[in-house]
C-alpha cells in the first residue's frame, strides 16, 4: 500500500496513493498506517483525494486505524470522492469522522 506521510506541526498528513481501499488491500493499508502513526502526533489527516473506491473491509480498515489512535488522538479524513463520500454517509460514519472538502481546509 503506496502512503505518503508529511508532518505539518501538531498534524500528520497521511496521502494515500492507491484508487481503491478494499478487500484485498485493508490489511496492508492497517499495517502501514501502524508505521506511520507510531510517532505521537495529535491529530491525523488522511487524504483520499486519489481514492474512487472503498468498499467495507476498507471502511473497517479506516475504522481499525481510528481506534488504534486510541480516544487522545484524532483521525480526520478529507477529499473524499463521490464514491467514498457515498459509503461514509450510507454507513453514517461521516457522524463519526471529521471530514473536511479539501487538505488545506483541515490546516
Amino acid at each position: 500500500m503506496n502512503l505518503e506521510a508529511e508532518a505539518r506541526g501538531d498534524l500528520l498528513v497521511v496521502r494515500v496513493q492507491e484508487e481503491r481501499i478494499d478487500a484485498a488491500s485493508a490489511i496492508q493499508f492497517k499495517d502501514r498506517m501502524r508505521e506511520l502513526v507510531a510517532a505521537p502526533c495529535p491529530r491525523v489527516l488522511l487524504d483520499l483525494s486519489r481514492v474512487t473506491f472503498l468498499d467495507s473491509s476498507g471502511l473497517g480498515a479506516v475504522v481499525s486505524v481510528m481506534k488504534l489512535l486510541g480516544p487522545d488522538r484524532r483521525l480526520e479524513l478529507a477529499a473524499l470522492g463521490p464514491v467514498v463520500q457515498k459509503v461514509f454517509r450510507l454507513t453514517r460514519m461521516d457522524r463519526v469522522f471529521t471530514i473536511h472538502e479539501r487538505v488545506s481546509d483541515a490546516l
